[in-house]
């Protein structure tokens, strides 16, 4: 410190001892940071700044490291939000889809960390192959995109708050019970309306519906793998092409966030239509949308497509 270098030193009254250390634990303590006296929540991207501000209320200060509307996989975190990691109170997010979040939640918050895939059942990530290469986990990190799933991811959240924030453990239980039926509700829906589907095939832009696939019955065709930035070759896109043909599928799905471009070249070879399937990796800026409108919006679409009664 720069004042052990004056001279001559003198003792400080005990009063002046007492409040020099409150303002150092103010400062660089967890609990504030900027955050008003609320607990400090860091959210690797929307889904789970989604489920903090739902269960946490005005209880909680969010900071989403993903900006609204941009493509979560590829982040690249600056200095501030490095610091924002290492000074908050719990970081939420799901190891394997931001490996800048992975290390620095690794190296700033091990043990003030949520990561949600923890909560749930893992699938393999799907293999394409020499198409592959994402970099990520060896598992397919996109567990929110299941409601069953996202059910279970947000009962834990709440556990995690109320454990990070006891003062307040009242107030997340109830907001936490009511979301988790909200979501339990989604997936009834899915349940139902999915139910009696000629065609089970979803041929999408990315490997993002892995558990939605999984968790109603369906298969999902993937044109990337995890990383919706991978490009397929020629061999992969005339695989798909015949996949298409083969299952009669109706369908090529495009995402929100990622170029359609490959998608609809696809769709036009293979003479099908296209239309939007939304992972709710993040919502455009300005946008009413939130977690379960994207989804319902999405069961809407899939049922034309699936030739659903």
């Amino acid at each position: 410190m720069r004042s052990s270098r004056r001279a001559p030193r003198r003792a400080l009254p005990l009063a002046a001892v007492v409040l020099a250390g409150a303002l150092g634990l103010s400062a660089c303590g967890s609990g504030d940071g900027g955050s008003g006296g609320r607990t400090k929540v860091v959210a690797g991207f929307y889904p789970m700044a989604w489920l903090a501000e739902k269960i946490g209320g005005d209880t909680v200060k969010i900071e989403t490291l993903t900006k609204p509307g941009a493509e979560p996989h590829d982040l690249e975190l600056t200095p501030r939000q490095i610091a924002d990691v290492q000074s908050s109170d719990l970081t939420l997010y799901i190891k394997g889809v931001q490996p800048a979040v992975d290390d620095a939640v690794a190296k700033r918050a091990k043990h003030k960390s949520f990561d949600a895939v923890t909560a749930v059942t893992t699938l393999p990530a799907h293999d394409l192959g020499e198409e592959e290469g994402h970099g990520h986990a060896d598992y397919d990190p996109h567990v929110w995109v299941d409601p069953g799933r996202m059910a279970a991811i947000a009962q834990a959240v709440g556990d995690r708050l109320a454990t990070a924030d006891p003062a307040h453990a009242a107030d997340y239980r109830p907001r936490t019970d009511a979301l988790v039926k909200q979501i339990k509700d989604l997936d009834t829906a899915f349940q139902n309306g999915l139910k009696t589907c000629k065609r089970r095939t979803i041929v999408t832009s990315h490997a993002a519906f892995g558990y939605l696939a999984d968790h109603y019955g369906l298969t999902q065709v993937p044109i990337a793998g995890v990383d919706p930035g991978s490009e397929p070759s020629p061999k992969r896109l005339a695989q798909l092409t015949d996949e298409i043909r083969k299952t009669g599928a109706t369908t090529v799905f495009t995402e929100t966030l990622v170029s359609p471009k490959v998608a609809d070249a696809l769709a036009r070879e293979a003479g099908v239509r296209t239309a939007v399937l939304d992972p709710v990796e993040g919502v455009k800026p300005g946008s009413s949308d939130d977690y379960l409108s994207v989804l319902h919006r999405d069961l809407d679409t899939l049922r034309p497509a699936l030739e659903c009664s």
